[in-house]
């Protein structure tokens, strides 16, 4: 049951509050000490937002740098790669060429004076197929691609996470004054500094990633030139074995 009377109206009790001056309306987006403290937020805001996208950018030039170095790191594998292949090849070319010396020592074997006439016959001169101290030597893409990179491994360690030295607001807007003042950037120097460091980022970013492009076809012409060695080198393993297999016959039937 409710206390009031049935006479009682609810209403009564904003008369006690008729006096009262009604509160101005405010705009909730207006900052409540005026307009001049709105524009003043408005441009901490700006200035908020270009320092955390030159940041953004920066962090975004470190991951390039990382990609880059990893794919140098995985162009000299492939060279060394490359090593292996030549060297396996250059193996086989050798006992390819022992397995005909080797053949022509069992002719002569099969014949009566074949001993003799072989004995005093001068042995044939056997060519080297190895090089002493030769490295593998890529594709010229691919060598163009790391040298072209390794110079820029200075730029890496400068923008890596854990190594670069991060700018402060101070020196970027030095560097900013000295540069000069043009009519493409803000009159603001702190929020010049930010947009020429984010024009510097964005060009260094663009350079970047065109370099590991030109890594990634580098690594696309050298894996087709090892392939081109892998096939070579399969049809002469299969001839190898074909011969080896022919020698132990003849041998079998000495």
């Amino acid at each position: 049951m409710s206390a009031h009377p049935k006479s009682y109206n609810p209403f009564d009790d904003d008369a006690e509050e008729e006096d009262a001056l009604p509160a101005p309306w405010r705009d909730p987006r207006e900052s409540p000490d005026g307009p001049g403290d709105r524009q003043q937020s408005l441009r901490q805001e700006v200035l908020r937002r270009a320092e955390a996208t030159a940041a953004s950018t920066s962090k975004s030039l470190s991951l390039v740098y990382e990609s880059e170095k990893v794919g140098v790191a995985s162009c000299e594998e492939l060279v060394r790669q490359r090593g292996v292949l030549e060297r396996t090849e250059k193996m086989v070319d050798k006992m390819e060429q022992d397995l005909k010396t080797s053949q022509r020592h069992i002719s002569s074997i099969k014949s009566v004076f074949g001993g003799l006439v072989s004995y005093f016959k001068s042995k044939p001169v056997e060519t080297r197929t190895e090089q002493n101290g030769s490295l593998p030597q890529p594709s010229s893409r691919l060598k163009e691609a790391i040298t072209i990179s390794k110079e820029q491994e200075s730029k890496y360690q400068a923008s890596h996470p854990n190594l670069r030295k991060l700018e402060s607001s101070d020196s970027v807007t030095g560097r900013a004054d000295s540069a000069g003042s043009t009519d493409e950037y803000p009159k603001n120097p702190h929020l010049r500094s930010y947009h020429q460091k984010i024009d510097s980022n964005l060009d260094e970013l663009s350079l970047g990633l065109g370099r590991l492009k030109d890594i990634a076809l580098g690594m696309q012409t050298e894996i087709e030139e090892q392939d081109d060695i892998l096939d070579r080198l399969t049809t002469k393993v299969d001839k190898l074995d074909v011969n080896i297999k022919s020698t132990e016959r003849k041998v079998r039937q000495l």
